[in-house]
């Protein structure tokens, strides 16, 4: 299903149900609410009704085959990141520093420039008015590779540092399934979350 113009959205069959089956019913190509059956699935506990969404606990990590080693480098596209401080694929960092260093600036440029086809920027405990110039910033960049807005492959969470921990905490939660989400159809997610030393608990 066409999400947006560099998006295809996979509608994928509940990973909750782990059993296989067999497809017996797809739906024709047309026009569908989200809340349509567009495949049923016959399976050893049933029929399964495949709709284009499925509940998932955001504490809950999405199953997965085997976990691959972080061998192949990330290419950010910022020389300094790439040449000293070089970051794996299925990899993580942190960017540690004081206020008006230019964490966020390097968000924006992680988001336009990393080899990532889809990228979750969690804004988890900056403060109003930051989360807001964040948020116009990322909303007015271009991807250099289409041309087309940013946003068209972007999806960000915020919550404010005036929030409570908990509900800071699970925004990063949020995130991650929301990345795995993707992942599952076979993206490359790139999950950056802004700030963490504002939502860790004491």
């Amino acid at each position: 299903m066409p999400e947006t113009p560099l998006v295809e959205h996979r509608i994928l069959y509940p990973p909750i149900y782990r059993t296989g089956g067999v497809v017996k019913y797809i739906a024709p190509e047309g026009e569908y609410t989200i809340d349509d059956v567009i495949a049923e699935v016959e399976t050893k506990e049933g029929t399964v009704k495949v709709k284009m969404w499925h509940k998932w606990p955001v504490r809950r990590p999405r199953p997965f085959r085997e976990k691959l080693p972080p061998v192949e480098p990330l290419i950010t596209g910022i020389r300094t990141i790439d040449t000293l401080f070089p970051i794996a694929i299925g990899g993580a960092a942190a960017i540690p520093g004081p206020f008006g260093s230019g964490k966020t600036v390097t968000i924006r440029t992680l988001a336009m420039y990393s080899e990532a086809r889809l990228v979750f920027p969690v804004l988890c405990g900056e403060r109003g008015n930051e989360a807001a110039d964040a948020l116009q910033g990322l909303l007015k960049l271009v991807d250099p590779n289409t041309g087309r807005p940013l946003m068209e492959r972007t999806t960000i969470i915020v919550n404010t540092s005036n929030m409570p921990v908990a509900a800071r905490e699970a925004s990063i939660y949020m995130g991650v399934t929301i990345a795995e989400y993707f992942r599952d159809q076979g993206y490359d997610s790139f999950l950056m979350a802004d700030s963490t030393s504002r939502w860790l608990r004491p």
